[in-house]
């Protein structure tokens, strides 16, 4: 799944066409549902920003679109020349770009208030006593790795991310809400804000945890562990001996 890195990087991308007026044009059957075209089409593209695991794009007249990608979907910008292949769900020309939307599972147009989004972890200055106050907030006994990922709470954090700060700082994310303190959450937000501001500056990415199940741990040689957790069923990884 794109996590907040990989969407604000889409957000620089269309950055190119952001003042101009579009074309909109919907190949999509489900995206023709939703008769974007038809309300945005014409109309100048103002801004383009990465709200959390969420593309927001507001055109003249007060319309937000949504982007979620979900697991698989990605933004592009080309030429205008560049021919489509396939059926992109949305496409937007520019005067000499074109944003294309792929296998965009979320397209709507929205009410900002309705975005429901916490503090983006990966805003220009992260307001971590905010998400300090929503993760406190929530239900004491949920485990600090499940609260993560809830966009509601911090914006942006995805479970590649989760992985590797807990496991940078040393936290089980079996650990509950209740057993965490204050310092320690607010390690793990600055350890993943930081972790994303690399990645999205420097696109480098080192996995100690993510996808090495049954590996050992590169800090103590234990074997990594994974098992789904939340309603959503996420895979959580971690080492047993270093987290705790």
């Amino acid at each position: 799944m794109p996590e907040g890195d990989s969407l604000h990087r889409a957000a620089r991308r269309l950055q190119v066409i952001v003042g101009e007026r579009v074309e909109v044009e919907t190949p999509h059957p489900r995206a023709q549902a939703n008769r974007l075209r038809e309300r945005l089409d014409g109309r100048v593209l103002e801004s383009v920003e990465a709200l959390g695991k969420n593309l927001i794009l507001r055109f003249e007249g007060r319309l937000v679109l949504r982007s979620h990608l979900r697991m698989s979907g990605r933004w592009w910008v080309q030429p205008l020349s560049t021919p489509l292949r396939g059926t992109p769900w949305l496409v937007l020309r520019g005067r000499e770009r074109q944003a294309v939307q792929w296998n965009g599972p979320v397209l709507e147009l929205v009410s900002p208030a309705r975005l429901r989004l916490g503090p983006d972890v990966l805003a220009r200055d992260p307001s971590f006593d905010r998400m300090l106050e929503n993760l406190r907030r929530a239900d004491p006994g949920r485990a600090l790795g499940d609260a993560l990922l809830d966009q509601r709470l911090v914006a942006g954090i995805g479970n590649m991310w989760r992985a590797e700060a807990l496991w940078a700082r040393r936290i089980s994310p079996w650990r509950s809400l209740r057993d965490v303190t204050d310092e320690e959450l607010r390690a793990v937000l600055e350890e993943t804000a930081r972790m994303m501001r690399v990645a999205l500056e420097t696109r480098r990415q080192s996995k100690q945890a993510t996808g090495r199940s049954g590996r050992p741990c590169r800090r103590c040689g234990t074997l990594i562990r994974s098992r789904g957790q939340g309603d959503d069923n996420r895979i959580a990884y971690w080492c047993p001996t270093c987290q705790t």
